[in-house]
């Protein structure tokens, strides 16, 4: 399995007994859709690697407790500690039509109703209170809120994201 078909559901934060047991915190809205797995995607190295589930609960809301097939000493344990951990997309809910993932819109056009085109939406960065688009403008990297109120359209298939910053938003971003 490659990344590029894949969403990161979380990472193994730390063993939980010495029976091989480890904690999976999800990074997800719904973790609750996520705690009856049969199997996830370890990321080793620069690969993805199936582990299958003997056994999972959920301690606390994005916290998921598991016991993996093959997994059955502090030692197993220790060496998927601090590993990312994988889904394919297939198993991505559906969402609405004005709803996406952010994979779904990274690579796409981004355009403001006053400005004309801005970019390409190289990511999402959702470290900050409120996620904001990172954007290509001619070499120069620029940050533009993911706000609700800026949303105008979102078109999946052709790869094109509409805005309607504030005036003056996207120039402020620019060099001199």
């Amino acid at each position: 399995m490659q990344k590029k078909d894949c969403f990161y559901l979380g990472k193994i934060v730390k063993k939980y007994s010495f029976k091989g047991e480890v904690i999976l915190k999800l990074d997800t809205d719904s973790p609750e859709i996520y705690q009856d797995l049969d199997f996830v995607y370890i990321e080793k190295g620069k690969q993805l690697l199936p582990y299958f589930i003997e056994s999972s609960s959920a301690p606390k809301a994005d916290l998921l407790r598991v016991q993996f097939e093959d997994v059955y000493s502090e030692e197993d344990a220790d060496a998927i500690v601090k590993c990312a951990v994988y889904l394919p997309l297939k198993f991505l809910p559906k969402l609405e039509k004005d709803q996406f993932y952010y994979h779904e819109i990274i690579g796409s056009t981004l355009h403001d109703e006053r400005f004309g085109e801005v970019g390409k939406i190289l990511g999402i960065d959702d470290s900050t209170p409120q996620p904001l688009f990172i954007v290509d403008h001619k070499g120069t990297e620029i940050l533009i809120p993911m706000i609700d109120e800026f949303m105008v359209k979102i078109d999946k298939p052709n790869k094109t994201v509409v805005v309607n910053t504030p005036e003056g938003l996207i120039e402020m971003n620019l060099p001199e």
